[in-house]
């Protein structure tokens, strides 16, 4: 393959820098560490990680009215949890996908939850110009330990779990999931 290890460090250098910004945003934003998450059952221990054919992890964060929401709400239908923030380019791209998932399937016992490695305020216009018709929930720090307990190890944005109505995983995807896999996960399990 022509250019193979140039467009592969390439796309490393680009996974670097993204989680570079993150972490100098959140620095030059916050000062120090976020607090801790709003009182609430914890999130699972790291030693339960979550993969593919077991259950998913229970967790609880706050939504953007700082609501405190528990995974278990959506218990029995099809979940797909999302893993986004505002300043990540492919994040952007597949959520207007997700509201139209949501839209088309959501009557038939489709949820998606997407849960924000990002500032608040941030979350909030964000929601507002893209019209999300489904519920967000925030973490920052929390949030990036909620993701590699679902079992996204290098911290990859976007990352998407999808589970079925028995609460057991059956889908994960590092990166950008597109529609038609979406799709054909989803179709299975409604």
């Amino acid at each position: 393959m022509k250019g193979g290890p140039l467009v592969l460090a390439g796309a490393f250098l680009m996974l670097l820098s993204g989680l570079a910004g993150y972490y100098l945003h959140d620095r030059l934003t916050h000062g120090s560490p976020s607090p801790p998450a709003p009182a609430g059952p914890p999130l699972t221990s790291l030693a339960m990680r979550a993969t593919e054919g077991t259950q998913r992890p229970d967790f609880t964060l706050p939504d953007i009215e700082a609501i405190p929401r528990n995974v278990a709400e959506w218990d029995g239908k099809v979940l797909a949890v999302n893993f986004w923030a505002t300043w990540c380019p492919p994040c952007l791209e597949e959520i207007p996908e997700f509201i139209d998932l949501q839209t088309q399937y959501g009557a038939q016992g489709l949820q998606f939850v997407g849960v924000a490695i990002d500032d608040l305020d941030n979350v909030k216009g964000f929601i507002d110009r893209f019209g999300i018709n489904y519920p967000i929930l925030i973490g920052e720090q929390d949030a990036i330990r909620l993701a590699k307990i679902f079992g996204n190890d290098i911290g990859a944005l976007p990352y998407t779990a999808i589970i079925d109505r028995t609460g057991r995983i059956v889908f994960t995807k590092r990166g950008q999931l597109s529609r038609a896999e979406a799709v054909a996960v989803i179709e299975a399990l409604l």
